[in-house]
C-alpha cells in the first residue's frame, strides 16, 4: 500500500500549563502551550521536513480548538482525530525548578484523549503510515490503554515499524506495579525505543546503563534502543552494539519541556530519512543520528513550552558545525 505518512502517532494531546509561584506578590502566574508527546513528536519530525498524521481524541472545547489550531498549523493530518463533545481537554500543569526542570500535575479524569475506543481508531491510517509511534501516558487508563495497544499490535502484524516512548508519569498511574506491567506490554509490540535513564532503571532492575539496555534488547528483541541521559547526552544500543554521545551543553537552557519530545522526533526523522529498516542501520549511521537527535533536544531547552521550540535542520545543523 503506498505510504501517506512518514510518521503517525497515537495518544494523549493537551494543554501544557508552566505555573509560576511568585512570592513577593503572592500569587501563581501560568502560562499554557499545546502538547501531549506523541503530538510533540509529530510536531518535531514535521518541523525537520516529515509528513504527519495524529490518532487520538480531541475535545471541543476551547483548550480543544487550541489543539486543532495547533495540529493544522504543524501540518498534522487531521484524518485520524476523533471530536468530541461529551469531556474535556487534558491539562498538564507543569511547574520548573531554577535550572528548568519540570515537575508535573494533571487534571484528566475522563478527560478526551483517556476515552479513545479501540473501535474508533482509523486503521487506514496506520496502513499507510511508515512508522506508527505510542507512549505510555494513554495507556495508564481504559479504554484508552487497549485503544494504543490495539493500534501498535495492528501496525506490528502488518510489518510497520513501531516506535515507543514510556515516558512515565508516576502519578498517573494506580501504582508503580501497575506501571510497570503495562509498560512493559508495550515493549514487546516495539521495533524501536527511547527510553530516559530513570525509566531504564525502574524497568529492569539495573543499576548502570549497559545492564539496563542488555536487558531490555534481549527480552524484547528491540532493534534499537536510545537511553537519553539528560545534561549527560544520550546513548543507544543497536545491532552493532553500544554508544553515547555528549549533550551540546553550550546552549542556555530555560526550559526542558519536550527536549525527549523534540530528540525523539529528530531521531525518528534521520530514520526515516535513510530509507532503511531499523536493523538495517550501520554503526556509524546511528552515532550520527544520535548526534543529531541531541543537538534538536538541546536546542529545544533554549525556550519556553515543548511545540514552541521545535528547531529545524538548519538550526540542528548549525549548532553541530
Amino acid at each position: 500500500m503506498e505510504k501517506t505518512y512518514d510518521l503517525t502517532a497515537i495518544g494523549e494531546s493537551l494543554i501544557d500549563v508552566i505555573a509560576r509561584y511568585d512570592r513577593e506578590r503572592g500569587g501563581v502566574s501560568m502560562e499554557g502551550n499545546p502538547g501531549g508527546a506523541p503530538l510533540n513528536v509529530l510536531a518535531a519530525a514535521g518541523k525537520l521536513g516529515m509528513s504527519t498524521a495524529f490518532i487520538g481524541k480531541l475535545s471541543s472545547d476551547a483548550f480543544g480548538r487550541c489543539l486543532m489550531d495547533t495540529i493544522d498549523a504543524c501540518g498534522i493530518s487531521r484524518e485520524g482525530i476523533v471530536l468530541t463533545d461529551s469531556e474535556l481537554t487534558t491539562l498538564a500543569m507543569v511547574t520548573l525548578d531554577k535550572d528548568g526542570d519540570r515537575s508535573f500535575s494533571f487534571y484528566r479524569n475522563g478527560t478526551a484523549d483517556v476515552m479513545l475506543e479501540s473501535s474508533e481508531i482509523d486503521r487506514s491510517v496506520i496502513d499507510r503510515s511508515r512508522i506508527l509511534h505510542f507512549g505510555s501516558v494513554s495507556m495508564t487508563t481504559e479504554p484508552a490503554r487497549s485503544a494504543t495497544l490495539d493500534a501498535a499490535r495492528y501496525a506490528r502484524e502488518r510489518g510497520i515499524t513501531v516506535s515507543y516512548d514510556p515516558n512515565l508519569r508516576e502519578r498517573l498511574w494506580g501504582s508503580l506495579e501497575e506501571a510497570k506491567s503495562v509498560i512493559l506490554r508495550g515493549m514487546e509490540l516495539a521495533d524501536i525505543v527511547k527510553v530516559s535513564e530513570e525509566e531504564l532503571y525502574f524497568l529492569t532492575g539495573a543499576d548502570d546503563i549497559r545492564t539496563g539496555g542488555e536487558i531490555l534488547l534481549s527480552s524484547y528483541g528491540i532493534k534499537i534502543l536510545a537511553v537519553t541521559l539528560g545534561s549527560h547526552g544520550a546513548a543507544f544500543f543497536g545491532a552493532g552494539g553500544f554508544a553515547q554521545k555528549p549533550t551540546y551543553d553550550k546552549v542556555k537552557t530555560i526550559d526542558t519541556t519536550g527536549a525527549g519530545d523534540a530528540f525523539w522526533g529528530a531521531f525518528l526523522y534521520c530514520i526515516l530519512k535513510s530509507c532503511k529498516r531499523p536493523e538495517e542501520l550501520d554503526m556509524g549511521e546511528l552515532e550520527d543520528f544520535l548526534d543529531f537527535s541531541n543537538a534538536a533536544g538541546s536546542l529545544s531547552t533554549t525556550i519556553k513550552g515543548a511545540i514552541p521550540s521545535l528547531p529545524d535542520v538548519d538550526a540542528i545543523e548549525k549548532l553541530r558545525a
